[in-house]
């Protein structure tokens, strides 16, 4: 007898986006790669479906040297151009130069604050948000924090950092537990 596993719905039956809702999706990462990682993701997402990133994850990796920040913020137009004629990755050209002056952003945040994940955490005193949804529709695309979030990184010259980018990348790293209350996953973040 197969044992019934409760999900979000919102991962359906793609392996890939089963595996990213059950290993990745909502576990707090504190590391300044893997969150940069995501900024640079979610910031290619704005307008698109996220399995649409997640299916060219690896060629992001390739073509932004392993989300490098130190790297990116040292691209220069040749590099900005290559990426521009990548068909592995999100080719919009606004994004692309977003992500070069986004890792310098995030250096002078590191410089101030210690570390990113530092900034980042602060936001919520270094512990996740447990929301208790009960459907998807009781998912919120922002919060007040979110727009705060936002609001203070396009201070520090971030960009494609709305709202809605925000908080998706909050539900990605951790920093809140959107799992609806019946997936086998909300206990466990």
């Amino acid at each position: 007898m197969t044992k019934i596993i409760n999900r979000c719905p919102w991962c359906g039956t793609d392996p890939l986006y089963v595996n990213y809702h059950d290993t990745e999706w909502g576990v707090p990462v504190f590391d300044d790669t893997t969150l940069f990682e995501f900024l640079i993701l979610e910031s290619f997402q704005a307008g698109l479906s996220w399995i649409t990133v997640l299916r060219k994850r690896e060629n992001f990796r390739k073509a932004f040297d392993d989300f490098d920040y130190a790297k990116i913020a040292t691209y220069q137009e040749d590099k900005i151009q290559e990426l521009l004629q990548n068909p592995g990755i999100i080719r919009n050209k606004l994004k692309v130069r977003a992500a070069v002056s986004n890792a310098q952003a995030f250096i002078k945040v590191q410089k101030e604050f210690g570390s990113f994940s530092n900034y980042i955490w602060g936001f919520v005193d270094g512990t996740p948000v447990k929301n208790t949804l009960k459907s998807m529709k009781d998912a919120p695309a922002t919060t007040p924090l979110s727009d705060n979030i936002s609001k203070d990184l396009k201070k520090r010259g971030f960009k494609f950092m709305g709202s809605t980018v925000v908080y998706a990348h909050m539900q990605a790293t951790g920093m809140v537990n959107d799992h609806l209350v019946d997936c086998f996953r909300h206990a466990e973040v």
